[in-house]
């Protein structure tokens, strides 16, 4: 397969290194200083775009990859409050494809599997709270991450009791989702509910970005033969 990497940081990096470790050829790196390089014939030539780059820069690239008829892989957060809209319209009824997902990691998918299964029993059970922490790297702008806004929304989804949630929030009606940065923590997230009785705790802690890196790599693999809005849950039935 080809692939166009868009953001070549150290995600990206790791990205190049997994897909051709799996056989696939790397026909364009595009980063913030050569951006002339989405006019070229060798990234109009790859079957999937990889993109992780900042929140105010994913969904231009989104539009400059559709334009040369590339679909996209990205785990770029922080750019759906503005263009969900515009995206779901361009995948459902112009024929772009874009997988997206605020995490690529295998293990994160089965946290989220477990995390919508523990939140739908504790629905039954109203005498414990609920809240969540994730921990992040210094250099990471957005805050909650994606991911902890994905497993917060299956929470309120399958909890009656929580209507939305929020930072630094002391209604009982919200779902707490505190953020903390420090040092190069690739990323944890925990889940807590708590009563008098006790406390249950479900936790993913990333050892090191190679995890995500290789679910990108996956992905793409899976959008080169699919179209639309894709996600995680397309991939992997659990």
């Amino acid at each position: 397969m080809k692939i166009a990497l868009i953001g070549y940081g150290k995600m990206g990096k790791m990205i190049e290194e997994i897909a051709r470790s799996r056989g696939h050829e790397i026909v364009s790196i595009i980063d913030i200083d050569n951006q002339e390089e989405f006019e070229g014939e060798a990234f109009a030539s790859a079957d999937v775009a990889i993109e992780f780059t900042a929140p105010q820069a994913a969904y231009g690239n989104y539009l400059k990859a559709w334009a040369r008829g590339v679909k996209v892989v990205s785990g770029s957060t922080g750019w759906m409050k503005e263009h969900i809209n515009d995206v779901r319209r361009a995948c459902e009824t112009e024929g772009k494809t874009l997988f997206w997902a605020s995490n690529f990691s295998i293990g994160v998918a089965i946290f989220s599997a477990v995390n919508r299964y523990l939140a739908k029993i504790m629905n039954q059970f109203p005498q414990y709270d609920v809240e969540m922490e994730e921990t992040h790297h210094v250099h990471k702008l957005d805050h909650p991450s994606g991911t902890a806004i994905t497993l917060a929304e299956e929470i309120v989804e399958n909890i009656d009791r929580k209507t939305a949630w929020a930072e630094d929030t002391t209604d009982p009606a919200l779902l707490r989702v505190d953020h903390i940065r420090r040092g190069e923590v690739p990323g944890i997230h925990t889940v807590r509910y708590d009563s008098d009785a006790d406390l249950i705790t479900i936790t993913h802690d990333a050892h090191s970005r190679r995890g995500f890196a290789l679910g990108a790599v996956l992905a793409a693999e899976y959008t080169k033969e699919h179209s639309g809005l894709l996600t995680i849950s397309d991939m992997f039935k659990f």
